[in-house]
C-alpha cells in the first residue's frame, strides 16, 4: 500500500511532560440526604442537618468561603419493583464540596461531618495550590521534548531543524489527544508520577519546524 504526504511542509513533533508534587488541599465531596413522609419534613429534616454540618466545619477551622453547596433537591422515594413497589417518602439531597487546606486535619474533619449529618461521601480529592505554577514547568518540559524530538527526526533525515512555524497546545487528559499518545516517549512518565500521594500535572504540545535550506 502507498502512502501519500497530502501537505508536506516539515516536521511537526508532540511532546508531553509532567511534574508531581506533595498535595497542599484537599477535597471533600460529601452530601445531606433526609427522607421523611412530607415534603416539608424532608426540606425541615435536611435544613437541620445541613445547620449542624455547617456548624462542625467551622469548628474545624474552615472557613465559609471554603465551602461550596447545591441547592436542596427534592424527589419521591421508592423500593423495589414491579408489584412490589413502595412509596418510602419524600428525599431531599444537597450536595457540598469543601476544600480542607491543613491535610493532618483531614480525617477528624471527615468524621466530624459525618457524625453532624452528613450521610453520604463521595471521595476525596488532593490538589496542590500553586498548579499555574506546575503547568507553566510542564509546558516548558514538553516543548523541550517536542524539540529534542524533531531534532532526532532531523538528523536521522539528512536535514536540518528549521525555525518554529507551528504551535498547537494540546490538553493530555482530551479525548482528541489520544492520537498523539502513541508518540510520547516511555521517559515522559516518571515512577513519580505513578506514586501514591503524589499530585501530577501534566502538559503537552505539538510543534512544527521548518526545514532548514541546505
Amino acid at each position: 500500500m502507498q502512502t501519500t504526504i497530502k501537505s508536506p511542509w516539515g516536521i511537526t513533533s508532540y511532546g508531553a511532560a509532567s511534574v508531581h508534587a506533595a498535595p497542599g488541599l484537599a477535597r471533600i465531596r460529601l452530601g445531606v440526604e433526609r427522607t421523611e413522609a412530607t415534603p416539608q419534613e424532608a426540606f425541615t429534616a435536611a435544613r437541620a442537618a445541613i445547620s449542624s454540618l455547617r456548624e462542625a466545619v467551622r469548628a474545624h477551622g474552615v472557613q465559609d468561603a471554603q465551602v461550596s453547596a447545591s441547592r436542596l433537591d427534592l424527589q419521591t422515594s421508592w423500593s423495589g419493583f414491579g408489584q412490589d413497589r413502595q412509596f418510602l417518602g419524600y428525599r431531599c439531597h444537597a450536595a457540598f464540596a469543601i476544600e480542607c487546606r491543613d491535610l493532618d486535619s483531614l480525617e477528624p474533619l471527615l468524621v466530624a461531618a459525618v457524625d453532624a449529618g452528613a450521610n453520604q461521601v463521595e471521595g476525596v480529592d488532593f490538589d496542590v495550590r500553586n498548579k499555574p505554577e506546575l503547568r507553566a514547568q510542564a509546558r516548558e518540559k514538553a516543548v523541550h521534548t517536542a524539540r529534542s524530538k524533531a531534532e532526532l527526526y532531523a538528523a536521522a533525515a539528512g536535514v536540518r531543524l528549521g525555525q518554529v512555524i507551528h504551535v498547537e497546545d494540546v490538553d493530555p487528559e482530551s479525548i482528541g489527544a489520544g492520537r498523539y499518545r502513541g508518540h510520547s516517549d516511555p521517559g515522559s512518565v516518571s515512577e513519580a508520577d505513578l506514586s501514591p500521594g503524589a499530585v501530577v500535572v501534566s502538559a503537552a504540545v505539538v510543534l512544527g519546524f521548518a526545514i532548514a535550506a541546505s
